[in-house]
């Protein structure tokens, strides 16, 4: 019943007809007014909401709208609201009949002359009439009597008044009792439920939604019950790039649900990697020629984009989806050997000795930098983090390293360099000889550079190989040693020796304080960045082992001996080895579920855990230069006996998978790397804005130049590690190799092989003297090269 100020509630009597017959049958219809009734009194309490729960609930229509059957056989319908009184008024004429006649809307009833149609009352009707007297007592009756009338009324209803009666105080009376517990009962609750339940029950209702997916103790468990909680700070990682690239889109909007906490979308990504990759039998694959014949020096994805660099000189921007040619980026003299991205900004590394940084929107070349004077070989974007860091005392602070990204590169020159990554909207740079192919970039008087920070020296050849977080710099170099900087003092903090041959791969987790090396000698080391002690050597492989890949829980090598090999990063334990390919390891991926190597016109992938293999993504071709994958994405480069290909394949084949979050190798997130303009006064005040000058050195300059035989030795090098042709033994090739490279280094040496002793202990940094770098001559002009 309606107790507000709306139309009171009528009866809308049924038209009577009566049918008079003499020679032909005359039928009339007799339309009736509504008879209004007495509208229902209002509680005599105050109307609180909580005291009387149904007092405004909507009733079923059934009854809001019911017939009635008089005695004398008329019929009513009874209605809560007199909504049928716009119809009535569209009626052109006013409707009569013996006796009576309708009085429109705009009559008083004062005016009413006529009776309406005699009804003969029965019970009905005066229940009807009398309700609101019947009302106004049951209101003053106290709350027990008030029990005991209306339990007496349900005594003796049948069951379809039942029925309908429950259907009005069930949802009425309901209480949310997730809405109403504390937060840590409801995360004990739901942690009882699986995924599937806890999705089913986020549809219940939009705040049943917005606690399930705003819950981080929830989901935290979940990842931790179902074994893809990874830990090493990787699901904070993930975290606060979620909340950092929410604030960059301006989310959540005002008056939305609450978004989902990071661990939801967490959860739901991890869950798909670990489920997609491997019941799609089928992916999405596309496949399109690129670099024409060239080798894939680089490949990286990068929000969304394919990029990849050819020792054609070459840098190219793919489109995963179609495979098109987005961006060629071209003015290298030389070809590309590493490749860093950070947003929308490239770093490429060279043959040509400079380093160049490209705009991915626009594809201009913003910034060259010259002064290694020989092959940039490897490159890392060093963004802003907070680390763990000891000052004197041992007390342990947060801070935040470095104050704004940088840029560190390792070239065959020995040494490494440290630059100011340039932001979008700055000074453009270009060095001397930049645009002109005749010029030696080397003769670059670096100190003009207003982004370069600090010249690391000390390394007694080329370096081959870094890693860089915070302010720790690790490289690996051929002179058989592995170094640990600080990036922001340029300070040299140990000395790692104990391989015996040239060092090709290094890694670094920051969080376990650690880093792992892999030479030529057939071992990887384990590195207590602490200490600078050797905590494990690990021994299986039987050639050069040139690849290295770290995750929370798994370290992974790569070897020319054929296999892979898994290991504990903490232990040291071998856990697996990967052994179905037939040629060197010629590239791989890895992260907490699967393995992705190429090699020998393969690409494989395996089960990380039990070390299964689970597929072939590729068979039947030459070699397999590069592979990236990413969330939904798997990208690979690949020899077609006369082309260069990239092959894409696409893991997501369902509605929702579009929120599939892929996670970066290495946990490195763009979006959590903004920084604070004020620290730029921090930076300037540093050590590293210093450069090192080269020690003189009264070597003859033709004895200088090394960089052909370096070139050479690192071509020597690739070809022990790429596919071979068909019907072409590998491993003569690889003892060849070895052999050659045994031969340069005891010429290194000098015969000498006390550089190669097998003590794990730290050697003490040595002086300038010990430790020469490839001195710049001058040339007629005066400038350096």
């Amino acid at each position: 019943m309606n107790n507000n100020n709306n139309p009171r509630p009528s009866l809308y009597l049924a038209p009577s007809v009566n049918t008079t017959t003499v020679v032909t049958t005359t039928t009339t219809t007799t339309t009736y007014a509504p008879i209004p009734l007495p509208p229902l009194p209002t509680p005599s309490s105050p109307k609180d909401t909580k005291a009387y729960p149904l007092l405004h609930a909507t009733l079923p229509r059934s009854l809001r709208q019911f017939p009635l059957i008089f005695p004398g056989g008329a019929h009513a319908t009874f209605r809560e609201v007199a909504g049928g009184e716009d119809e009535m008024q569209e009626e052109e004429e006013v409707v009569g009949g013996k006796g009576w006649r309708m009085i429109k809307s705009d009559e008083s009833t004062d005016q009413r002359s006529e009776p309406h149609a005699p009804v003969q009352p029965d019970l009905s009707l005066t229940t009807l009439l009398t309700l609101p007297s019947l009302l106004t007592h049951f209101a003053n009756l106290p709350p027990q009597l008030q029990s005991h009338v209306l339990l007496t009324f349900l005594r003796h209803s049948p069951l379809p008044v039942l029925r309908t009666l429950h259907s009005v105080l069930t949802p009425t009376l309901a209480r949310d009792f997730l809405a109403l517990l504390p937060a840590e009962l409801v995360s004990l609750i739901l942690s009882y439920l699986t995924f599937a339940d806890l999705a089913r029950a986020s549809r219940v209702s939009q705040t049943w939604r917005a606690i399930i997916d705003s819950d981080p103790v929830l989901w935290r468990e979940l990842l931790k019950s179902t074994k893809i909680w990874f830990g090493g700070d990787s699901e904070d990682a993930f975290a606060e790039a979620m909340f950092a690239r929410r604030r960059h889109q301006g989310l959540p909007l005002p008056g939305s649900l609450p978004l989902p906490h990071p661990y939801k979308v967490l959860f739901k990504s991890r869950h798909l990697t670990r489920t997609r990759w491997v019941s799609n039998q089928e992916p999405h694959h596309i496949s399109f020629a690129a670099h024409g014949r060239s080798v894939v020096t680089c490949l990286i994805f990068s929000h969304g984009r394919i990029i990849s660099a050819s020792d054609d000189h070459s840098i190219h921007v793919y489109s995963p989806v179609t495979g098109t040619l987005v961006r060629s980026l071209d003015g290298h003299e030389g070809g590309v050997w590493a490749l860093a991205a950070t947003k929308n900004t490239l770093v490429s590394g060279s043959t040509d000795r400079t380093v160049r940084i490209w705009d991915l929107t626009t594809g201009r070349c913003t910034h060259v930098f010259g002064g290694h004077t020989s092959t940039v070989r490897c490159l890392a974007i060093v963004k802003p983090e907070f680390i763990d860091v000891e000052n004197e005392g041992g007390v342990i602070t947060r801070e935040k390293w470095p104050k704004r990204p940088l840029i560190v590169t390792g070239s065959r020159d020995h040494s490494l360099r440290v630059w100011t990554l340039p932001r979008p909207g700055d000074d453009e740079y270009r060095c001397y000889g930049a645009d002109d192919a005749e010029v030696d970039p080397s003769e670059e008087e670096v100190d003009e550079n207003p982004y370069h920070r600090l010249h690391l020296e000390g390394h007694d050849h080329a370096v081959r190989a870094l890693a860089a977080r915070g302010r720790t710099l690790v490289s690996g170099s051929y002179d058989c040693t592995v170094r640990i900087w600080d990036i922001i003092t340029g300070q040299c903090k140990w000395v790692l020796v104990g391989h015996t041959q040239k060092v090709y791969s290094v890694v670094l987790d920051i969080h376990r304080n650690l880093a792992c090396s892999g030479s030529m000698d057939g071992t990887v080391r384990v590195w207590n960045l602490s200490t600078g002690t050797c905590q494990h050597t690990l021994t299986g492989h039987t050639s050069l082992v040139g690849l290295l890949g770290l995750s929370p829980s798994y370290l992974v090598s790569a070897a020319a001996d054929s296999t892979l090999r898994v290991w504990n990063p903490d232990s040291g334990e071998l856990l697996h080895t990967l052994a179905a390919h037939n040629g060197a390891i010629t590239c791989f991926q890895h992260d907490e579920f699967k393995v992705l190597s190429g090699s020998d016109g393969t690409l494989k992938m395996w089960d990380i855990r039990d070390g299964s293999q689970v597929r072939d993504l590729l068979t039947g071709i030459v070699g397999v230069w590069q592979v990236v994958f990413e969330g939904r994405w798997c990208i690979a480069a690949s020899n077609r006996t006369d082309a260069t290909m990239l092959d894409v394949w696409d893991f997501g084949h369902e509605d929702g998978d579009e929120d599939w979050v892929g996670e970066p190798p290495g946990g490195l997130y763009d979006e959590d790397s903004d920084y604070e303009d004020e620290d730029e006064e921090q930076i300037e005040g540093e050590p590293m804005d210093q450069d090192i000058e080269a020690i003189p050195s009264d070597t003859d300059d033709a004895q200088l130049d090394d960089s052909e035989p370096a070139e050479e030795e690192e071509r020597l090098s690739w070809s022990a590690l790429r596919p071979t042709a068909p019907g072409r033994a590998a491993r003569p090739v690889r003892a060849e190799m070895e052999q050659n490279v045994r031969g340069r280094l005891m010429l290194l040496q000098g015969g000498d092989n006390s550089a190669g002793s097998s003590t794990t202990r730290a050697r003490p940094l040595p002086s300038n003297d010990e430790t020469p770098t490839r001195p710049r001559g001058r040339n007629a002009t005066g400038r350096r090269r």
